[in-house]
């Protein structure tokens, strides 16, 4: 599978025409259609339904635009590292992280290093830890910043000087935003949005003892903006962390913190043993030093 006819189907899976593709890639349609033809007979699996009006994806290859996508994006990350000049810190560096306050510590650092290596890029990705971590394992992401707990067996990491408060964002004309904090039990029976991160049901087991099983969970979110429009429309409550939603006195919302209170840690973390190019290495320069005494792993 060449990395040229893996660009052939992404723009023929975007285009939803092989005439539209073959247009766009400057080659004929019988080229192009012959070439996404040996494609699926070398995978041995059907790509394409090629209707009268349209193409659509099958389910594999829905997977293989999935799939490409990366490979390519890989590829080009590859490209960028190798060809930057040595005499310069130039390239780019990619972090993704998931929303929070403590993003703008990052953000601080890049802003000072854009000051003394104005050429280097930064490339952000938004999602929970599941989906940082998985772009991590993959390669296309050279630091994540992760709210725990996480799984951190697999990375080397430095812990942030700062933590995140769990709470409920609510209406702010509902009963409960009368209470200075929120209980276990004051969350029986309410329709809640919640979080998708995989371990965060561990965590709020343990808070919420046996009441845990007995949530009324409607909707779940990655990123808590959007849950925050779930909220003012009126389906539900939201479980989130603070100082993400505009809770000021002209919002709609406001933010109640748990009692028990739930706090949480941040780090920001890359892989073990990953080899760095020299634009992220300069990065975790600047990060080591910033927060100096804080880093970690096995």
């Amino acid at each position: 599978m060449e990395l040229r006819i893996l660009k052939y189907f992404l723009a023929v899976a975007r285009e939803e025409s092989i005439s539209g593709a073959a247009q766009a890639l400057h080659m004929t349609q019988p080229t192009l259609s012959r070439q996404l033809m040996d494609l699926e007979e070398e995978l041995g699996k059907q790509l394409l339904i090629r209707g009268s009006r349209r193409i659509t994806l099958t389910e594999e290859g829905m997977l293989l635009r999935k799939r490409a996508a990366e490979i390519l994006d890989l590829v080009e990350k590859a490209e960028a590292e190798l060809t930057a000049p040595d005499e310069v810190v130039n390239g780019d560096i990619y972090i993704g992280g998931g929303e929070t306050e403590a993003m703008r510590m990052i953000a601080e650092i890049a802003t000072g290093l854009q000051r003394s290596c104005p050429d280097i890029r930064y490339h952000l990705y938004s999602g929970n830890a599941d989906d940082v971590t998985e772009r991590l394992d993959k390669g296309l992401l050279d630091f994540g910043v992760l709210i725990e707990p996480a799984n951190m067996k697999k990375y080397d990491y430095i812990r942030l000087p700062a933590t995140d408060t769990w709470g409920l964002l609510m209406p702010r004309d509902c009963p409960l935003a009368a209470r200075p904090v929120i209980r276990p039990q004051d969350l029986r029976d309410l329709p809640l949005i919640t979080s998708r991160q995989s371990m965060l049901s561990n965590e709020f087991s343990g808070w919420l003892g046996k009441e845990f099983e007995k949530l009324r969970i409607v909707a779940t979110y990655n990123l808590v903006y959007n849950a925050s429009l779930l909220v003012a429309a009126g389906m539900g409550y939201a479980l989130c962390l603070d100082k993400l939603v505009n809770t000021s006195e002209e919002s709609p919302l406001c933010f109640r913190p748990l009692e028990p209170r739930m706090e949480v840690h941040l780090d920001i973390v890359w892989k073990k043993y990953q080899v760095f190019s020299g634009a992220a290495e300069r990065f975790l320069k600047e990060v080591r030093e910033a927060f100096h005494g804080n880093a970690g792993g096995n």
